[in-house]
């Protein structure tokens, strides 16, 4: 969904150009009411909803869909739907993508004045692309990839939750149970903790960014992931490498080489992390 994302800002201004033209040839939308809109659904395959409110923007006709009324969406106030449109010309005004509450899909808005009244109409993004020609669909496809990256994701965050809750039922155990306070009890669980929150942050963005969309208009998140991510693991290695030096200075000097290696490795993924976010800025 991403790549739609982006797709669809490459050539907005083009799209929206198609869809008021469009919309303009065909008339008065609102003369259509008796027949349900059934042409402007004809003109637009990606077309999934339309709605009507006053001047108030209280909704005066229900949730027209193609192959549904919902009559409950009657009589609601959609004020707010107002202040995600940005304004073309005196006629039209039209969204950004968003995820639709009504249908849960991306879609884009397009609000219409005709007389007193607004004419709202909601276009799937992936459907608009493919029938401009602007990308290719395969929705079989598309819904087993979206179906992966949510089970991989959820999977992530049950992993990341075992992991901070072996972190504290682990140290609940070796202090309460076993009476053992030592820096090993007390180090291991901080480790533990801290690759539950690096597993969860990688999980949240594969949801945000290829299920749900929260992150797509950010440029350089790729970076801003790949960042977050090695940072956590850095701290986690770096307290593992700490609670190394501790042990082998407890109990064998001659070991301490191993430590140092460890230490080497540490400062060689900061110093590559270093390179790549240099590069990626420029």
């Amino acid at each position: 969904m991403k790549e739609f994302i982006e797709v669809y800002q490459e050539n907005q201004e083009d799209i929206e150009k198609f869809i008021m033209t469009t919309l303009r040839n065909n008339g008065s939308i609102l003369t259509e009411k008796a027949k349900n809109y059934k042409k402007t659904f004809q003109t637009f395959p990606s077309m999934e909803l339309l709605y009507i409110t006053d001047k108030d923007f209280n909704q005066t006709s229900p949730n027209i869909s193609r192959s549904k009324t919902d009559e409950s969406e009657a009589g609601k106030n959609r004020s707010y739907m107002s202040t995600k449109v940005m304004q073309k010309d005196e006629e039209f005004s039209i969204s950004t993508p968003y995820i639709s509450s009504a249908t849960g899909h991306t879609c884009i808005t397009v609000m219409k004045k005709e007389e007193d009244q607004y004419i709202f109409i909601d276009f799937t993004l992936s459907g608009l692309l493919g029938r401009l020609g602007l990308v290719e669909l395969n929705p079989a496809f598309n819904s087993f990839t979206q179906f992966f990256y949510k089970a991989v994701g959820f999977s992530l965050m049950a992993f990341a939750f075992f992991a901070i809750m072996y972190a504290l039922v682990g140290y609940a155990s070796s202090i309460l149970v076993e009476g053992n306070f030592s820096l090993d009890s007390l180090f291991k669980p901080i480790v533990a903790l801290t690759l539950g929150l690096a597993i969860f942050d990688l999980a949240k963005t594969i949801l945000e960014r290829e299920v749900f969309f929260k992150n797509y208009s950010k440029e350089d998140e790729d970076a801003n992931v790949l960042t977050k991510f090695s940072i956590a693991i850095i701290i986690a290695l770096s307290i593992e490498a700490l609670m190394v030096v501790f042990k082998i200075a407890l109990h064998d000097y001659s070991q301490m080489v191993h430590a140092l290696y460890l230490i080497l490795g540490i400062a060689l993924i900061i110093i590559s992390l270093g390179v790549y976010s240099f590069l990626s800025k420029k």
